[in-house]
């Protein structure tokens, strides 16, 4: 972990944790648009997937962004 930031292993948990949560919701969405079982959860599949990827590279690229974060410190022990 560098000095201000999350580490990588917190950056997957919470990648994770997310998309357990994301991929029930689109997947009972779809099914209520539907009513089809197999398409709700090849699409919550599909999508779980893709996104996976892009919030891990979401998160990471915030780790960059000074903004909300406070002055660094001179010094840390």
């Amino acid at each position: 972990m560098g000095k201000r930031g999350e580490s990588h292993l917190r950056s997957i948990y919470k990648t994770i944790s997310w998309r357990v949560i994301a991929t029930l919701i689109t997947a009972l969405v779809t099914y209520r648009a539907t009513d089809e079982v197999n398409m709700a959860l090849g699409v919550a599949f599909a999508d779980t997937i893709i996104k996976l990827f892009v919030y891990y590279g979401h998160e990471r690229l915030w780790t960059k962004v000074r903004l909300g974060k406070g002055p660094t410190p001179e010094y840390e022990i």
